[in-house]
């Protein structure tokens, strides 16, 4: 393979994830996004996300910026879950289930569990008709199932449009709480963004 080649597959994975955020954006039913960020924004607990696998490593980071900008937040491996992190979930938590297909068997046992003790389930899912769609209060579906790798197997788009819906989410939730650069300057202290004193207010 030459340098070309190498190159056209870099540039190819680029513009295929572009795309895909953009098919994501198009399927994605405004109506859900308002009523998951209103169901955050009414939590009275924290914002819990759950998931496996490369959507769980996403989940990890979603809920780190949502902590940053003053939403309580942190993520449960769904696994650990089973073995006693359940303690860890509240009656006011709202749980983030995550998902690629929607059939995670662990993933939807969890959220199952979690209907039944009545906690509020946001899903993000690629598939309206998915277990993890249906038992939820509110599901998020991208709609989007091709991935950029030359095998059409890696979690490359999948990942990607979950994290910008996080994102997007958060961003949202935010600025319902009219959460301001002051805040985010007390949260964060140290490094760079701590030394951002002349951050717009």
């Amino acid at each position: 393979m030459n340098d070309k080649e190498k190159t056209l597959i870099f540039e190819e994975v680029f513009q295929k994830e572009i795309d895909a955020l953009k098919e994501a954006k198009q399927n994605l039913n405004s109506n859900d996004i308002l009523a998951a960020a209103e169901l955050i924004n009414g939590c009275r607990g924290k914002v819990l996300f759950i998931g496996l696998g490369k959507s769980g490593y996403i989940g990890e980071k979603i809920s780190a910026s949502f902590s940053s900008m003053g939403i309580p937040s942190f993520f449960i491996h769904v696994t650990e879950l089973f073995h006693g992190d359940f303690g860890r979930v509240e009656d006011d938590d709202v749980l983030v289930l995550l998902s690629h297909s929607g059939e995670t068997v662990e993933v939807v046992s969890a959220g199952n569990n979690l209907k039944q003790r009545g906690n509020k389930i946001i899903s993000i899912t690629s598939k309206k008709t998915s277990s993890l769609s249906k038992l939820s209060d509110v599901s998020l579906n991208y709609e989007v199932s091709v991935e950029a790798d030359h095998l059409n197997k890696a979690p490359t788009n999948s990942s990607t449009i979950t994290l910008v819906i996080g994102d997007a989410l958060m961003v949202l939730v935010s600025k319902l709480r009219e959460y301001s650069a002051t805040d985010f300057l007390n949260n964060h202290p140290g490094g760079s963004l701590g030394k951002a004193k002349d951050i717009k207010k």
